[in-house]
């Protein structure tokens, strides 16, 4: 019988081979209600796919009033515009190849609206001269580099003039200003909140300027999963957490604030006990991201644990009770990092009311779907 401390359990977990990702769709929907009500409202909301990659989470998302969307490839964008998402934020500047490709979804898509983020006035120009040459338009938001140092461009004259440049050059409208300080990391909420804050004043000013020159600013996208509900405290900005939406048990222990439900797990079995305190599972570095240190994955039903070795198919770990572990066993595990956990999958397993009832294909863990 599965008790609330065991949800994760599966009744017929039997029928599921492993490695495997499971989604408890009960619980993502009660983190999307619960993303809602740091917002205030749906509308104020653009969730970012990266995290789970899957169409059916998109119409979950579409079910509870959620309309826009923001994404990273090419094929996440158009695996929500499949999915029904009215509105695509690419959150990552076209360049090359991906320009055209940009265009392509217009054309495939055309009850879909498509947007794109650029920090550069040649990405600009060229984004003009295609939008031109395809007698369409494009809407383009400044990227805006709030102290991350990854993308954007630092607010103030230079950025101030990028944007002037977009929303004077034919073809093209300005789309806003897209802000995300994925690299605020504190785990306490109140030195979260200085950072943030102390980071967004530059925007601010910034934005301001803007107007006071008269040129429209239509939104502002800010945040990510950690500084959303502190940018919820700025009306009229845009919202874009994604890992609320499965969360993981990396978040679960750096942002204790944060209320979200982790709503996917890995399903694995020993696979051996090669020697006497060891056991052997099947959660390699194939099934769980490896791009964090040890240790990569949380352990529900297992105790007292070490991590031993980690292999492309093998996770070696050292248990006190290491007797009483059988070849075949089913171990549940929660990955610290979801996101790229979930690109390790072609499809998750969907648990309802304690059963395995299906699939969810992860469309977009490809860098192409047909587009």
């Amino acid at each position: 019988m599965q008790t609330e401390d065991r949800w994760y359990e599966i009744e017929n977990v039997g029928e599921i081979a492993s490695p495997a990702l499971v989604f408890y769709p009960e619980r993502i929907e009660e983190n999307i209600r619960r993303m809602i009500r740091i917002a205030g409202d749906a509308g104020r909301l653009r969730p970012h796919v990266k995290t789970h990659k899957t169409g059916e989470i998109v119409g979950l998302q579409l079910k509870h009033g959620i309309r826009r969307f923001k994404c990273s490839t090419i094929a996440e964008a158009e695996m929500a515009a499949a999915a029904g998402a009215p509105d695509v934020l690419l959150a990552m500047q076209p360049v090359g190849p991906a320009i055209e490709r940009f265009f392509a979804l217009q054309r495939e898509f055309p009850a879909t609206f498509f947007s794109a983020i650029v920090d550069s006035e040649e990405v600009i120009r060229e984004i003009a001269r295609a939008a031109a040459a395809a007698g369409t338009n494009a809407c383009l938001w400044l990227d805006i580099n709030s102290g991350m140092n990854r993308t954007g461009i630092a607010p103030g004259a230079e950025a101030g003039r990028l944007y002037r440049l977009i929303h004077q050059t034919e073809c093209l409208t300005a789309g806003g200003l897209h802000v995300y300080d994925g690299h605020i990391h504190e785990s306490d909420l109140a030195a979260r909140t200085r950072q943030c804050n102390d980071e967004y004043a530059p925007v601010q000013a910034m934005l301001d300027e803007l107007r006071r020159m008269g040129l429209p600013v239509p939104a502002v996208v800010a945040g990510g999963s950690p500084t959303f509900p502190i940018h919820a405290n700025r009306p009229g900005v845009g919202l874009s957490p994604g890992t609320p939406l499965l969360w993981d048990a990396g978040y679960s222990a750096e942002y204790p604030d944060l209320d979200f439900l982790v709503a996917a797990v890995l399903v694995g079995r020993v696979v051996s006990k090669p020697a006497a305190g060891k056991v052997c599972l099947d959660f390699g570095t194939k099934a769980v991201a490896s791009e964090m240190p040890q240790p990569r994955v949380s352990l529900l039903n297992v105790d007292g644990y070490r991590i031993a070795g980690h292999n492309e198919e093998h996770l070696i770990i050292d248990v006190p009770d290491a007797p009483r572990y059988r070849p075949g066993d089913v171990v549940y595990g929660i990955p610290v990092h979801i996101c790229p956990t979930v690109a390790r999958y072609e499809a998750a397993s969907v648990v309802e009311r304690g059963r395995a009832v299906g699939e969810w294909r992860i469309t977009a863990r490809n860098r192409r779907i047909t587009i």
